[in-house]
């Protein structure tokens, strides 16, 4: 069983029973105890943070009271009542509704559509009845304090339109208990609050939540309760009123982080990378400079163009005019293979779609450096591989040595990739393309859905490649983050450059009123 500590706090007193106990939950894969014993209670009307770090089992612990994950040993009541959750259709049925970080959006639907999905829609002789169908989707939006066109293609809206979408979803299954799993990790800030908004509302009706979220600043604000799971099992449990940012991390991490961010090189050193008058979709005569050992932030709201600023750099996408140098040479790649011959990488922002394939930790590793563990294989790297013989053991020890120096957590380097946590998926997507040692490092939302400890793993990889003379750049929505990691940071304001700032004089204030579009006075 867990240590727990006994200052266990219940943030919501009620007579009736709780809405969720969950006790002893236990799975393993493998031989490996990935959930062990961990208790769960949730009042109704109640928000309780699950935390840790990626691979504790948070993930796991959701599958199963979703599930999607038939536990080796569990015992669940819903208020009072207890039953076996062997399906996700079970689950719902007895009132609990998942939101997973990639949400289950239908496109080419309308947002009633999708909020109703899964019900009898009405009908007059065999044909919708759209009028009532738009009535009870805008009911659902009303419930939640949101205004949005109902008759909408779902594919059309904003995050925050889809995530409210979902949540309305919920909604109309009568949801007793909703499990958000990192629901702001794609949002902005703007977005975020009218997200934690809905959620009052929601938790107003008497809907138990479990919040699963890195970002604990939005833990300390929402929620009433935390649960903390390091190494499958709980380890602490109180009100959020007792609690702190830095408490939680030494729970999480099983030891305090005294410092986030690695120290910054003091000088950088010559320029590596230019842009001049750079333009192409939503990007108009951006320029700036990149030196050797330099971390160039780029800021911005969603949609201001700073994704398709590394895009066009790394040749994912073409531009439409500007000139782009790297050590005084033009550079421009027309594919993501002529970036990697020139020294240039770029870190997807969707580790999922755009960073691995769905296969093993081993291939995903190597998939950018094939041409090193095959024999015969002619000059010209993984395009001239012909006649080529994989190496397993190159292979086999090329994987090992990267999974060791990002700590991967797996269990065998056979492992698909995508049972792996969040941060562990984005451990690998780091090192595939460190693997190639980039002169220039592009690196689009780095730790979006990781852990505050992973976090602190990824600055440290990012400052040592900046530490070996290349030029980063990062591209966060997280302003702290830019503050922390960064020398300067580039911001951008409906596809122009609103200013570059040192971040050894500038505040986070600062760079909001100028993502708006605003100076400060």
């Amino acid at each position: 069983m867990s240590a727990v500590d006994p200052s266990v706090a219940s943030g919501v007193m009620s007579a009736a029973p709780p809405r969720l106990v969950a006790r002893g939950l236990t799975k393993s894969y493998g031989g490996v105890t990935v959930v062990d014993g961990v208790d769960l209670t949730i009042e109704a009307g109640e928000v309780r943070a699950l935390l840790g770090e990626n691979g504790a089992g948070k993930s796991t612990v959701i599958k199963i009271l979703s599930g999607v994950v038939r536990p080796d040993d569990a015992h669940v009541e819903i208020d009072g009542d207890p039953l076996h959750l062997d399906d996700p259709r079970s689950a719902m049925a007895h009132g609990i509704s998942t939101l997973y970080q990639e949400l289950s959006i239908v496109p080419g639907l309308s947002v009633a559509e999708n909020a109703l999905l899964g019900h009898d829609v009405p009908t007059r002789l065999g044909a919708i009845r759209w009028r009532a169908l738009h009535a009870r989707a805008r009911k659902l939006f009303d419930d939640l304090g949101v205004t949005i066109d109902v008759r909408a293609d779902v594919s059309s809206l904003s995050p925050v339109g889809r995530t409210m979408t979902a949540l309305a979803r919920a909604l109309s299954h009568d949801s007793r208990l909703l499990i958000l799993d990192e629901p702001t990790a794609a949002l902005t800030d703007a977005e975020s609050r009218l997200l934690f908004d809905a959620m009052r509302r929601m938790r107003a009706l008497g809907v138990a939540i479990l919040y699963v979220s890195h970002r604990l600043e939005e833990v300390l604000e929402v929620c009433d309760t935390y649960s903390v799971m390091r190494n499958g099992q709980l380890v602490a449990e109180g009100d959020i009123a007792d609690a702190s940012v830095d408490g939680l991390v030494a729970a999480m991490a099983g030891r305090p982080i005294d410092a986030i961010f690695p120290p910054k090189a003091a000088e950088p050193g010559d320029v590596v990378l230019r842009v001049e008058r750079l333009s192409g979709p939503r990007v108009t005569d951006v320029g700036f400079e990149v030196r050797a050992g330099e971390v160039l932030g780029i800021a911005g709201l969603a949609g201001s163009g700073r994704s398709e600023i590394l895009r066009m750099i790394a040749g994912v996408q073409p531009r439409a005019g500007g000139t782009i140098d790297l050590h005084g040479e033009p550079l421009a790649p027309r594919s993501v293979r002529a970036g990697h011959r020139r020294g240039v990488a770029l870190v997807p922002q969707e580790r999922r779609t755009s960073g691995l394939v769905p296969s093993d930790i081993e291939r995903n590793v190597n998939l950018t450096t094939v041409a090193r563990h095959t024999y015969g294989a002619g000059r010209g790297g993984a395009g001239r591989l012909a006649g080529a013989v994989m190496s397993r053991a190159r292979s086999r020890r090329h994987a090992t040595r990267l999974a060791e120096q990002l700590d991967l957590r797996y269990r065998s380097l056979t492992q698909p990739v995508l049972t792996l946590s969040g941060g562990n998926q984005q451990k690998v997507v780091l090192a595939k393309f460190l693997a190639l040692h980039p002169d220039v490092l592009l690196l689009d939302e780095p730790t979006r859905g990781v852990d505050v400890a992973t976090k602190s793993q990824i600055y440290r990889l990012i400052e040592e490649r900046a530490a070996a003379g290349a030029a980063v750049v990062v591209v966060s929505s997280e302003l702290p983050e830019l503050l922390g990691l960064t020398h300067r940071i580039l911001v951008m304001h409906e596809g122009a450059s609103t200013g570059t700032f040192a971040t050894a004089t500038t505040t986070e204030h600062d760079l909001l009123l100028a993502c708006y579009g605003r100076k400060a006075s």
